[in-house]
């Protein structure tokens, strides 16, 4: 690496190490915090963000990058220097627009507004939360004033997770999964063989489901030397370093699904993190590249993986040791159809792949409504409601299983829904990708053997770290375009042998 490059870098650690202090107070508030430390907590991470913002947006740093951009000129835009130089250039004219108090303010308010939704939550009362949701809106519009936008408002918000990607092009891909979804739901209600699925919600132990959990991370490659499980309210991955990638599930003793497919599509997560290679530590490059390449990597494992008939080929007797009452008699096509059984439910994590998405939609269509002022906050559970009963047939009884479900309001990512159906249409062009070019993927599946395929991950994405875009990694890699009809023929093959169509 050049020596204007190092430099560069080099002056960035305190940068990173300060983001990354926020992030551990971040989920320690999330897994472990008491109620009564809401408030001091929300003022330690606004202090950590505007002194992270002001090292980054920094004079010194504007020099160094214009060095370093002179050096790598010339160079091969996927070399890792050139990739280095891009990405902080593109953060650093976005950030440099946003004033500290700005930053610091908006983590102080998202803090205080997590610990008012998790309240809300369990209380079943949006009005709770509403006015926190108000404030993230006010300050989600300032950020758009600020950064501006090409074609519409909810673009700038979008940047922040799909960089480059407008609402446009989301809209478009997500009119065309519509088009071949939308058929598909329709004959499996109306053609499809019944599905069992009531011994799935027998009394299943927590604790035995936690354990069933880490034996299954453990062997599809998760790495507990740099790693652990916790229990949230709503499951997440966050990265402290290299070596310290952490995910949270839930349990419920009558849906072991939710622990078993929730650490499953955390442990995707983590294991993009943990295969960033080491040279990148502590720099712009050492993370996951986007929202919607990161979802690809958790949906993969979760779906492809985890939901295939081969993968319970071989966990299947496992779960049965680990609860013989409640599986002893149930084989395996039982078991498989049972997991994968369609029906339009309220709860996003806990969808089919056929459904999944159309919670998405959901969101994806009242966020744009109210950066764009068509829907005000005090309305939202009665539109949310509305959308349910449209796209789905069902509406909401509470607001907990409705318009409070989701934590990431209270996070103020507004602009990061569309990433999960970005990141399930990239999932399935990267199995199918994977398939042809893995003799014997399935087969192995069924033997307990993830490695092959987790190794071909590490190759074609994780290796990058997050020096391209998702456009940019489909095409230098496979010369493909992200596109619905991967999804939509995955989909439409595997739920038409489920449902005997």
């Amino acid at each position: 690496m050049g020596e204007k490059v190092e430099r560069l870098k080099q002056h960035l650690y305190r940068y990173h190490d300060v983001s990354s202090a926020a992030s551990v107070l971040g989920w320690d508030q999330e897994v472990n915090m008491p109620p009564g430390g809401a408030e001091g907590r929300a003022e330690q991470l606004a202090t950590l963000s505007a002194i992270a913002h002001e090292l980054f947006v920094s004079e010194e740093t504007g020099r160094l990058l214009e060095e370093a951009e002179a050096e790598v000129e010339g160079m091969d835009y996927r070399s890792d220097e050139a990739s280095l130089v891009r990405v902080i250039r593109r953060d650093y004219d976005k950030m440099t627009k946003v004033p500290t108090e700005l930053v610091a303010e908006f983590s102080r308010v998202t803090s205080r507004a997590f610990v008012a939704w998790r309240e809300a939550r369990q209380k079943d009362d949006y009005g709770l939360f509403q006015p926190h949701l108000q404030r993230i809106l006010d300050l989600s519009h300032r950020f758009v004033e600020i950064l501006g936008y090409e074609e519409e408002p909810y673009d700038a918000l979008l940047d922040f997770y799909e960089p480059g990607m407008k609402t446009s092009q989301v809209r478009t891909l997500f009119e065309e999964l519509k088009g071949g979804l939308l058929p598909l739901l329709k004959r499996i209600q109306a053609e499809g063989a019944p599905v069992e699925t009531e011994f799935l919600h027998r009394t299943y132990p927590v604790e035995r489901q936690w354990d069933l959990t880490e034996v299954m991370l453990r062997k599809i490659g998760y790495d507990f030397t740099r790693g652990r499980q916790d229990k949230a309210p709503h499951p997440f991955t966050t990265e402290f370093s290299h070596g310290d990638v952490r995910i949270t599930t839930r349990l419920y003793p009558d849906f072991p699904q939710a622990a078993i497919f929730g650490s499953i599509h955390e442990g995707g997560h983590a294991l993009y993190e943990q295969g960033i290679p080491a040279k990148f530590a502590r720099t712009h490059l050492g993370h996951g590249a986007t929202l919607g390449l990161h979802e690809s990597q958790s949906r993969l494992w979760e779906n492809m993986v985890g939901r295939s008939r081969a993968f319970w080929r071989y966990f299947l007797p496992i779960m049965q040791a680990f609860f013989p009452k409640q599986l002893m008699e149930v084989d395996l096509d039982r078991f498989y159809r049972a997991i994968n059984a369609v029906k339009p439910d309220l709860i996003r994590v806990e969808a089919d792949e056929v459904t999944y998405n159309f919670h998405i939609f959901i969101r994806f269509e009242l966020e744009q409504a109210l950066i764009n002022g068509e829907l005000d906050v005090a309305d939202v559970p009665e539109a949310w409601n509305a959308k349910y009963e449209a796209y789905l047939g069902i509406t909401p009884p509470s607001d907990a299983d409705g318009c409070l479900q989701d934590v990431h309001w209270s996070h103020g990512t507004i602009g990061y829904f569309p990433t999960y159906t970005i990141g399930n249409l990239i999932s399935a062009q990267l199995f199918d990708r994977a398939r042809k070019e893995i003799d014997g993927l399935e087969a192995g599946f069924a033997e307990g053997e993830f490695k092959p395929l987790l190794d071909w991950l590490r190759e074609h994405v994780h290796s990058h770290g997050a020096k391209f875009t998702a456009p940019e990694l489909m095409e230098f890699e496979f010369g493909e375009t992200i596109s619905a009809q991967p999804l939509v023929d995955y989909l439409t093959q595997k739920y038409g042998e489920i449902y005997r169509l």
